[in-house]
């Protein structure tokens, strides 16, 4: 049960106030009533709205039409003050004055008011559009703001979603493509058809293509079941040939299913090896050469006071960074016993490896990179020749990084952290659809006048 508390009647039809008209903003109607009404989930706003009278002409006769009373339909408007708002629209009904019009009766619309059989104004529902994109805000929390349901805001919003992921224009200018997994929820894999999820990872390709400044903003432009070259492959070819035309450069982690993708749908695009991954591989390479000594020189995992295990943390940082005690630390723990000498040389490459992407001009960086894939290979550590030979294997994608003006998959990586922002905010999601839509929204996969820019 509701109960008004207080009204304004001050303003009704016949002297409509141009003050509540300019606060409430909706063009072409009147407020004619506000009341506060204390409901169960606190206080709300109840504001009744009319457009002014006008002569109306039958859409299919000409003939001047007849009033035939209004007709109230009750919608969820936008908070107003920190309290919800119900707006009544008063809409205006005709009826034919010719007798053998089969036109009937006619009923006030208009669309930028809201749709026809909606429970949201279409101001609300782009309200709710925008405090996803931009303020992160959960759908829950809209619907307490409006004073609704989850279910209420989101079918209101979901085919406005739907029909800018349809629009294939959002696909026009890009020619830098990004690409990377991620996990989308953690239950099992069963089937959508029999009751699951399906698929764990989705494949989401982003572009990244720059302004005219060099500066990328990154964009996400889809999202499809499964980590594998032909989830890559199968959305590449239901894009046009335009779009896959106008790709010119390609980022990817170094997985070769993504690059067989690549390679048979964009023979044109240059494919580029995304450098954090590169030195994350050598990294991992010195650690794994740090661990092999330390169980060959001590028989057991590292252990508190145990040299290389003192400095495990030190040889992952850039030699530039290390301060004077750090250096020292190193040159102790390289000195306590000689066969420590396969760690400093693998972490002498692994600093040489992300040397090459610290050089101020691209051709020192690029010199580098090639001295890197002619040593690497023939080194006697088995670590690092195993590191040689994946670079080598992808030594066209490594170089074209030098190539490309520094192109990377940064900006990708940047979708995927603004991706497990909203799966925290709603607690994870249950329907792939719906979670497809939300992150094309704050991904910045779609655009709409309604949608200032991010």
């Amino acid at each position: 049960m509701t109960e008004p508390t207080a009204s304004a009647d001050a303003c009704c039809a016949a002297f409509a106030c141009s003050g509540c008209d300019l606060l409430v903003g909706l063009a072409g109607l009147h407020v004619t009533v506000v009341q506060e009404v204390i409901g169960r989930r606190g206080p709300s706003l109840r504001v009744q709205v009319e457009s002014p009278a006008r002569v109306q002409g039958c859409r299919v006769c000409g003939v001047v039409m007849r009033s035939h009373g209004r007709r109230d339909v009750r919608l969820i408007d936008t908070p107003c003050f920190g309290r919800p708002v119900e707006l009544t629209w008063r809409k205006r009904t005709w009826r034919c004055a010719e007798p053998e019009c089969p036109a009937g009766v006619l009923t006030e619309q208009d669309d930028t008011i809201a749709s026809p059989r909606a429970l949201l104004s279409s101001r609300a529902c782009w309200w709710a559009i925008g405090q996803i994109r931009r303020e992160h805000a959960s759908v829950l929390g809209l619907a307490r703001q409006l004073g609704t349901t989850w279910r209420t805001v989101w079918r209101a919003i979901a085919p406005l979603l739907e029909q800018m992921a349809d629009d294939d224009c959002r696909f026009q200018g890009v020619d830098a493509l990004g690409v990377d997994e991620h996990v989308w929820h953690h239950v099992s894999t069963k089937p959508i058809a029999d009751g699951g999820r399906g698929p764990k990872e989705l494949t989401g390709m982003v572009d990244l293509t720059r302004d005219s400044k060099g500066r990328t903003r990154a964009r996400l432009l889809d999202l499809v079941p499964g980590r594998s070259g032909a989830a890559y492959a199968n959305w590449l070819k239901e894009r046009n040939e335009s779009f896959r035309a106008g790709i010119k450069v390609a980022t990817l982690d170094p997985f070769q299913g993504y690059k067989n993708a690549l390679d048979d749908e964009l023979e044109d695009a240059i494919a580029v090896l995304d450098a954090f991954h590169v030195v994350k591989l050598g990294t991992a390479a010195m650690d794994e050469v740090r661990r092999r000594v330390q169980q060959e020189t001590l028989g057991h995992r590292g252990r508190k006071g145990d040299p290389l295990y003192g400095i495990q943390n030190v040889l992952r940082c850039g030699a530039e960074r290390l301060t004077d005690k750090q250096t020292a630390r190193l040159a102790k723990a390289f000195q306590a016993d000689e066969r420590h000498e396969e760690v400093q040389v693998a972490w002498q490459c692994a600093q040489q490896l992300r040397a090459a992407y610290k050089t101020v001009k691209l051709s020192d960086g690029k010199t580098i990179a090639e001295k890197v894939l002619a040593s690497f290979s023939t080194c006697p550590i088995p670590e690092i020749k195993r590191l040689g030979k994946t670079l080598r294997r992808w030594r066209e994608a490594f170089l074209a990084y030098f190539d490309t003006r520094r192109s990377s998959n940064g900006g990708t990586e940047a979708i995927n952290g603004l991706i497990e922002l909203h799966r925290r905010v709603a607690r994870g999601f249950r329907n792939r659809d719906n979670y497809r839509l939300r992150m094309l929204l704050i991904g910045g996969g779609l655009s709409h006048p309604h949608l200032a820019p991010t």
